[in-house]
């Protein structure tokens, strides 16, 4: 009687091994010699080492990794905790303004001590002051089409946006503040409700303070108070 031929060694595909063991997660209960006798690849030096030290390993490297990520959001919620605190002094400072003038210099101060913003510029439309007895003082200045332009010039139909600051536009926009050698930086922001009523300005000596990839919504948010305080505390007109 002739033997049958031995049928040649097949050759499982890691691939369909994996599907299967995916498919079965409960496989090793009960094998667990099977799972200290497995060889899996070093993540750190060359060799294998057992299956239970690499899964070890991968979960110290998973609680490492959650730790970081953790981290990041701790100091993520502290940034906005303090600049939320940070906002809500200035906007109290700038509600306790009695007129245009007290308004402009709480800007300046709060901006400066808390938020690195060594200089600022208030323009403001005609028909904000010219009912004032006397002219605004700085940071407050009264708009003129020069610099209206400018400024128009500068925000290139934007809302608000940051951008370089040559020295002759900060000797224009920001002439009672000492201009940088060469050239600053700037946040500008068009101030309205409803029509138009001027600009704010926040500037910097260093180039690089305001980039133009920067947000500009804590800057819109600042215009956004400022223009209703700046229409609110305008004299009334008694002609």
């Amino acid at each position: 009687m002739t033997r049958a031929a031995p049928e040649p060694r097949k050759t499982l595909d890691p691939d369909v091994v994996a599907q299967w063991l995916a498919r079965h997660p409960d496989f090793f209960v009960g094998r667990e010699g099977l799972l200290q006798q497995l060889r899996v690849p070093h993540p750190e030096a060359r060799g294998a080492t057992s299956l239970l030290e690499r899964l070890v390993a991968d979960l110290r490297s998973r609680a490492e990794h959650a730790e970081g990520r953790l981290e990041q959001l701790l100091d993520s919620a502290r940034h906005n905790e303090a600049q939320y605190r940070r906002t809500r002094e200035l906007v109290l400072a700038l509600l306790e303004a009695e007129d245009g003038d007290a308004l402009g210099q709480a800007l300046a101060t709060q901006l400066s001590e808390h938020f690195q913003t060594p200089a600022v510029a208030l323009w403001c439309s005609p028909s904000l002051t010219d009912r004032e007895p006397q002219p605004p003082q700085p940071p407050r200045h009264v708009l003129d089409d020069h610099t209206a332009q400018r400024l128009s010039a500068l925000l290139d139909d934007r809302t608000s946006r940051c951008t370089r600051l040559t020295r002759s536009d900060w000797q224009r926009l920001l002439p009672h503040a000492t201009p940088p050698e060469k050239s600053g930086s700037c946040a500008l922001t068009r101030l309205a409700v409803g029509e138009p009523v001027g600009y704010l300005v926040l500037a910097s000596p260093a180039s690089d303070h305001f980039r133009a990839s920067m947000d500009t919504l804590f800057t819109e948010y600042v215009g956004d108070v400022m223009a209703r305080l700046l229409v609110r505390l305008t004299p009334p007109d008694h002609g």
